[in-house]
């Protein structure tokens, strides 16, 4: 198997091929990253027909679509089914596997302290819930009522705020497991993801999507220890089948060979935001396969948009508010037309609230 045949796969399954998704619910059925502001609202766009904000912040706040902090402790948005199987359901048991998803801070104010993760983890989540009992509270209200319900020793001093709260990844996995959302005003408040399903099944969800996929991949994808994505990776092992892509072993669902063999085409132009589902790591070396443009089209911070026709990565974008104007300009890798690009510009324009678009093509 070839990349660009895993590619056609992987962009079907991403809801990339058409605009077929007929709810932001099913557009957002591989979880869209938001830790660029308005980048699932951009996602969720480019999946489905007529998506307009005021559609997307009224089915966020009654809770249609979630926004919360789920798989790698990051934003996303996705389906109210999902939010237990891609939050709770996921988050490690074991202080040495839970040590390794909170990050090296909390390894670190472990040891220094003599805490286990788990107990911090649970005494967080309990104190998150307790602060939002009384309704939603924004960012800084909520660091506020942590700093009243948890010990000194779970809040290390932060050199950006300038003040001591509960360090980053401890409070995001906290309201993970205490099953926070956020509203459309990105407050924080309580939220019903249910009970957590066999957590095996995000690695089934995570091969319809970007399957033929390796272990490691779906380790890295859910921000999990490689020993507990092993094992979960381990309990549908026997629903698998091997594959080679390019000369490298790699496994797909058994339901999905015929798919996997013939993709369906993909059709029109999109601009994906930074951070779709489409451009996470486990596609970038095969969308991207020279270091010098991967390294362009994901950076650090600030990276650009990818701009798509026909499946296939022909540019690169960025959008910039001008007075009440967006000035998006593309940088052209490939063969694409200004009127090709038009139409998703002037989406984009739309999405962003401003009144003009001034399309710059380079």
């Amino acid at each position: 198997m070839n990349a660009d045949q895993a590619l056609a796969f992987r962009l079907a399954r991403s809801g990339l091929a058409a605009r077929t998704a007929g709810s932001l619910a099913e557009a957002a059925g591989c979880p869209a990253s938001d830790f660029s502001r308005d980048a699932a609202l951009q996602a969720l766009a480019a999946r489905a027909e007529e998506v307009s904000r005021e559609d997307y912040d009224r089915a966020v706040d009654k809770g249609d679509l979630v926004v919360a902090y789920i798989v790698r402790g990051a934003i996303h948005a996705l389906a109210p089914g999902d939010f237990a199987l891609y939050g709770r359901a996921l988050i490690a048991r074991d202080d040495d596997e839970l040590g390794a998803q909170l990050g090296r801070q909390v390894q670190r104010l472990s040891a220094e302290k003599g805490f286990a993760p788990t107990d911090a983890l649970d005494e967080v989540a309990t104190a998150t819930k307790d602060a939002l009992a009384d309704g939603p509270l924004d960012k800084n209200d909520l660091h506020q009522a942590l700093r009243e319900r948890v010990r000194d020793d779970l809040m290390p001093w932060c050199k950006g705020c300038k003040s001591h709260h509960v360090a980053p990844m401890l409070w995001r996995y906290a309201t993970v497991r205490a099953g926070v959302r956020l509203d459309s005003g990105r407050r924080y408040t309580a939220g019903k993801p249910g009970r957590a399903p066999a957590a095996r099944e995000a690695v089934r969800r995570f091969l319809a999507f970007y399957g033929p996929a390796r272990p490691g991949d779906f380790a890295e994808w859910a921000g999990l220890a490689k020993p507990h994505a092993e094992r979960l990776w381990d309990e549908v092992a026997g629903d698998l089948v091997e594959v080679r892509l390019g000369k490298a072993a790699a496994w797909v669902a058994a339901d999905d060979e015929d798919a996997i063999a013939s993709p369906p085409e993909a059709e029109g132009v999109r601009l994906l935001p930074p951070g779709d589902p489409y451009l996470q790591k486990a596609n970038r070396p095969l969308l991207a396969p020279g270091d010098a443009l991967r390294k362009r089209l994901f950076r650090p911070v600030a990276s650009p948009g990818a701009v798509l026709k026909d499946g296939r990565l022909v540019g690169l974008w960025r959008a910039k508010a001008k007075g009440r104007r967006t000035e998006l300009t593309v940088e052209k890798l490939a063969r694409v037309s200004r009127a090709d690009l038009a139409g998703e510009a002037e989406r984009i324009a739309a999405l962003r609230g401003d009144g003009d678009l001034a399309l710059v093509v380079d």
